[in-house]
């Protein structure tokens, strides 16, 4: 089953640090800009929630179509968003869990700065594997 899929990280300053079309359905002209522009209208409608609840993942907040804004949101107030049409609750939360993992891996690498752009081929690949595991 094709799934439609954008993942992005967004830094406490509201600085996009990462991108990814992970989703495996066939990809329009369109779509990329589309997508960018459905999670950062998001960005309003989380950070209202973030702040009015303990819970880090914060399920679906948005809506646009017949696609869904998940987010889950860090300690340190970064939010990784999932625009997705899937139903899987658990396993998009799983996602967000395994990614949030290897986000911390990387913050750890001394020659990482924060709230800089994530460039790493090896982040790239490892945020990919678990999208098409629980996608």
């Amino acid at each position: 089953m094709a799934t439609t899929a954008c993942f992005i990280i967004v830094s406490r300053n509201d600085i996009p640090i990462y991108e990814a079309e992970v989703g495996s359905a066939a990809k329009r002209e369109d779509a990329a800009q589309l997508h960018q522009f459905v999670l950062h209208a998001a960005l309003d409608i989380v950070q209202d929630l973030a702040w009015t609840t303990s819970a880090m993942f914060l399920k679906a907040v948005d809506r646009f179509n017949d696609l869904a804004v998940s987010v889950y949101v860090t300690a340190g107030h970064t939010r990784f968003m999932l625009l997705h049409d899937s139903r899987n609750d658990d396993g998009i939360k799983s996602f967000f869990q395994d990614v949030h993992e290897r986000y911390i891996k990387t913050l750890l690498n001394p020659l990482y700065l924060s709230d800089s752009r994530v460039t790493s081929s090896h982040f790239d690949t490892k945020v990919r594997a678990p999208a098409r595991n629980y996608l």
